[in-house]
Formats: structure tokens, sequence, C-alpha cells
């Protein structure tokens, strides 16, 4: 999958905005390109190193994700390790595989019982 593929993807669930939120933080080294649903972030990558992204996992899904699939995924790119996780792109995680996953991210966040009141 490519970052253009991706971002299509991303940006046809429904209510899904982006943004490049962290740019004054890297002064102009990199861009992080962030997707959110309901306000809160689900899924974000470097747009120039797009080798892996991040996304949200529900904790008791992570064990069995990485003993799956270990040289694929991983510890999140700055971000807590207890509830996202890092994929690499073009890995043995295929596409309907990396698309499921963001799904799942999704899903995690949109829900409002997932979000601390």
């Amino acid at each position: 999958m490519n970052i253009e593929e991706l971002r299509e993807y991303c940006l046809s669930l429904p209510g899904v905005t982006e943004a490049t939120p962290f740019e004054k933080f890297s002064r102009g080294r990199f861009t992080i390109l962030v997707f959110y649903v309901s306000g809160h972030m689900f899924c974000y990558f470097n747009i120039d190193d797009f080798t892996s992204i991040t996304i949200k996992c529900a904790p008791e899904e992570m064990t069995e994700l990485k003993e799956r699939f270990p040289d694929a995924i991983g510890e999140p790119y700055n971000g807590n390790k207890r509830h996202w996780i890092s994929v690499k792109v073009n890995s043995e995680v295929n596409d309907t595989m990396l698309k499921q996953l963001v799904l799942n991210s999704y899903e995690l966040v949109k829900r409002p019982s997932s979000r601390k009141k």
C-alpha cells in the first residue's frame, strides 16, 4: 500500500479529518500526517518516511498481533505503548489486514465509551 492509498482509505471513513499538527515541533525536518475521528487521533505516519504507521489498538489484542507479526508490528512511534502499535508498511501485514487494523483503530476511537470522560 502506498501513502495515497492509505490516505484515501482513512478519509473514506465517516467523519474523518486530517491535519499536520506537529510541524512546529519538528522544525521542518519531517511532517506527521494525523487522522482524527470525533476530535481524537486514530492513525498517524511520517509522510517524509512512509515506512510505518502508528494506530490505536485494544490492549487485549496487542500481544496476539505482535506474536503473529513479530517483524511487522511493534512499539509505536512516539505513542503510549499500552494503546498504540506501529505497523511496517509493505511487510507481512498485507493491505487487507492493514486496512482492518486501521478500521479497528477508527472504531476504537469513534466509540464514546473508549474515551475518558
